[in-house]
């Protein structure tokens, strides 16, 4: 069931539509005649990226195609007619795959141990096969900014690397492209608009319960930031858009052992910080967006 939106409502899914149209733009996330494969898993995000895309399908100038995805991982009492009844309402073409995934993970995976791991590598497979077989040209994801800063410092903390989530990449198959248009988006916002919208939200049995998942304890430590410091996830975000190589320690990224007495462009080491006027995702009109 889906609700009237008031005007609050309207003017929160224009701020989500501007934010996803400039990472769409940013990073070419989706170009004239492209075949999109949108995957849906019933959760709050997917739910929101699926209506954004759609609503940007109508108003853009470009002409690309939408197709919905969704994988039954065989997780008990999953309920399979809830997306088939939704996509049809919306008339929105969809294919809805059935693979159990979740008697393999439950096989290999000890009891007590994370399971996101190996869900998510079977669930990888299968939907590139599909993106090919149905000729699609890129592959939607509902990640977002929480995603994208969760998985950096997840990264650091557990794995020595200063590594994010990327708003655009190639499969590891060679033969995909995955985009992530909410990359720029918070998650609390999302939260907000499927609320009002009253998506037909389907829990994930599988993992989402895991009470001993590391990157909950990081989300937990972003949230209190956030709550303490409004402003500061956006700032975090903004920062891996404007990175300096010459003033980290990676080796392969920057040649500091052929440094010069003399650098060329001088030293900055002491330099006050350089802040655009402009803010980021501010004063962006949706039309203008994806060309």
């Amino acid at each position: 069931m889906t609700h009237t939106l008031t005007p609050e409502t309207q003017r929160l899914f224009s701020t989500l539509v501007r934010g996803a149209a400039q990472a769409i733009t940013d990073y070419r996330m989706i170009e004239d005649g492209d075949r999109v494969m949108v995957c849906l898993s019933g959760g709050k995000d997917s739910y929101t990226l699926l209506d954004i895309l759609l609503h940007l399908q109508k108003r853009a100038p470009i002409d690309f195609e939408i197709v919905a995805v969704n994988l039954d991982q065989g997780q008990p009492g999953f309920p399979t007619h809830v997306l088939p009844e939704y996509l049809t309402r919306l008339g929105v073409r969809h294919d809805i795959l059935t693979e159990d995934t979740y008697s393999i993970v439950k096989e290999k995976v000890p009891e007590g141990k994370t399971t996101c791991s190996l869900c998510s590598r079977l669930r990888r497979g299968i939907l590139y096969r599909h993106a090919r077989e149905i000729g699609a040209t890129k592959i939607a994801l509902g990640h977002h900014r929480d995603d994208i800063l969760e998985t950096l410092f997840m990264n650091m903390f557990f794995g020595a690397r200063l590594k994010a989530m990327p708003p655009k990449l190639q499969s590891d198959d060679g033969t995909n492209v995955v985009i992530r248009p909410l990359a720029y988006l918070a998650e609390r916002d999302i939260e907000r608009y499927a609320v009002a919208k009253g998506f037909p939200i389907i829990p994930c049995n599988l993992c989402g319960s895991q009470e001993n998942l590391q990157r909950r304890v990081v989300g937990e430590m972003l949230e209190g930031w956030e709550r303490e410091h409004p402003g500061r996830l956006q700032n975090i975000l903004r920062s891996l858009t404007r990175v300096t190589p010459s003033h980290l320690l990676d080796r392969d990224l920057f040649d500091f052992a052929s440094l010069s007495v003399q650098p060329v462009e001088g030293d900055k080491g002491f330099d006050g910080e350089e802040y655009p006027e402009r803010e980021f995702l501010a004063g962006l009109r949706e039309m203008t967006l994806i060309q």
